[in-house]
C-alpha cells in the first residue's frame, strides 16, 4: 500500500488512479496595485503551473514579466468563461496544473472564475487557493467600521428591480456592507442610500487601494454623498456602509434581556456589551442593569 502524502499538483506514477492524476487549479491573487504584495507563494505557483488563465492578458503580461515568469498564458473572461472552461477543464483531467488569476485581487470577487471553481469542484479536481492581495478586506480594515460581520453586494445593478432591492437591503442590514462602485456612480448610489433613511450612517469610500493615490475618506452617507457629487473620485472604489443600528428596546426589556443572559452564564461585563452591541442600550444603562441582574 503506497502511504505517501499527495500534495495538490503532484504528479503519481503511470499506474496511480485517474484521480490522482488528475491536476489542481490554483485559484491565485495578484497585487490590486502594490506589486509587492504578490506573496512568495503565488510567484512560486505562477511559474510552476502549466497554464495561467487571466481575465486581462495583456495587464497579468505586464505582471509576470515583472517576476519574470515564461508561463504560457491564455485569456479567462466573461465573454468566453463557458468555452474557457471546458478546455481547462480537459487539461486538468490530463493532469495538467492551472492558475487563476482576476485582473488584480482575489478571483471570483465580482470577477470571472467561479463556473470553473464549480465545474472543476464538482469533477473531484483539487481546487487550491493561494491567498494574498483583496481589495474588498482592505477597505474593510481601512474603513474604521466593524468587521466582524459583512455583507460583500459586489456591483450594485445600474437601474431597474435588481437596483432597487440591494438598496433595500443595504438600508436595513443590520451589519456592515462592502461593494464596488464605479467611480461616476459613488455619488448618486451614496445619494440612494440617504433618500432611504441612511443618511446619518457612517461610511468610508476607498480608491486607488494600494496605488500611489490610495485614498480612505469617511464621514456620513449625507456628507460623502454632497462632497462626491462635487468632486467625482477616480480610479477603482470600494464603499463599506455601517450596519443599521437596532432600536433601542425599553429598560424593561432590556433589565428582562440582562437577567436572561446572566442565567446563561454571562459576566457582568459581557452582558454591559452585548446590551451596547446588540440591542443599542445607551453605556451607562447597560452597565447598571447588567450590575443589578
Amino acid at each position: 500500500m503506497d502511504d505517501r502524502v499527495v500534495e495538490p499538483g503532484d504528479r503519481l506514477d503511470a499506474d496511480a488512479s485517474e484521480t490522482h492524476a488528475l491536476g489542481s487549479l490554483y485559484v491565485v491573487s495578484t497585487p490590486i496595485g502594490n506589486l509587492q504584495d504578490i506573496t512568495l507563494r503565488a510567484i512560486d505557483v505562477l511559474r510552476k503551473v502549466d497554464l495561467v488563465l487571466a481575465e486581462d492578458t495583456r495587464h497579468s503580461r505586464r505582471l509576470l514579466s515583472h517576476f519574470e515568469i515564461e508561463t504560457r498564458m491564455v485569456s479567462y473572461h466573461e465573454h468566453n468563461e463557458a468555452r474557457a472552461t471546458e478546455t481547462a477543464l480537459a487539461r486538468l483531467h490530463e493532469g495538467r496544473d492551472i492558475a487563476l488569476i482576476s485582473e488584480a485581487g482575489t478571483p471570483l470577487l465580482s470577477d470571472p472564475g467561479a463556473r470553473l471553481v464549480s465545474a472543476a469542484a464538482e469533477a473531484g479536481i483539487p481546487v487550491v487557493p493561494v491567498p494574498g492581495p483583496s481589495a474588498l478586506l482592505a477597505a474593510v480594515v481601512s474603513s474604521a467600521l466593524s468587521s466582524e460581520r459583512f455583507t460583500f453586494f459586489g456591483f450594485l445593478a445600474r437601474k431597474g428591480r435588481e437596483r432597487d432591492e440591494a438598496l433595500r437591503d443595504l438600508s436595513s442590514l443590520p451589519h456592515t456592507a462592502v461593494l464596488y462602485e464605479a467611480p461616476n456612480r459613488v455619488a448618486s448610489t451614496l445619494s440612494d442610500l440617504e433618500k432611504r433613511g441612511g443618511g446619518a450612517r457612517r461610511v468610508s469610500v476607498a480608491r486607488e487601494l494600494t496605488k500611489q493615490f490610495e485614498e480612505v475618506r469617511r464621514g456620513t452617507v449625507a456628507e460623502l454623498a454632497a462632497y462626491y457629487d462635487s468632486s467625482p473620485p477616480r480610479g477603482e472604489v470600494v464603499i463599506v456602509l455601517e450596519g443599521l443600528a437596532p432600536a433601542p428596546l425599553a429598560e424593561d426589556e432590556l433589565r428582562s434581556r440582562a437577567r436572561t443572559l446572566r442565567a446563561s452564564g454571562f459576566t457582568a461585563r459581557d452582558i454591559a456589551a452585548t446590551l451596547v452591541r446588540e440591542d443599542g442600550a445607551p453605556r451607562n444603562l447597560a452597565y447598571r442593569l447588567a450590575h443589578e441582574a
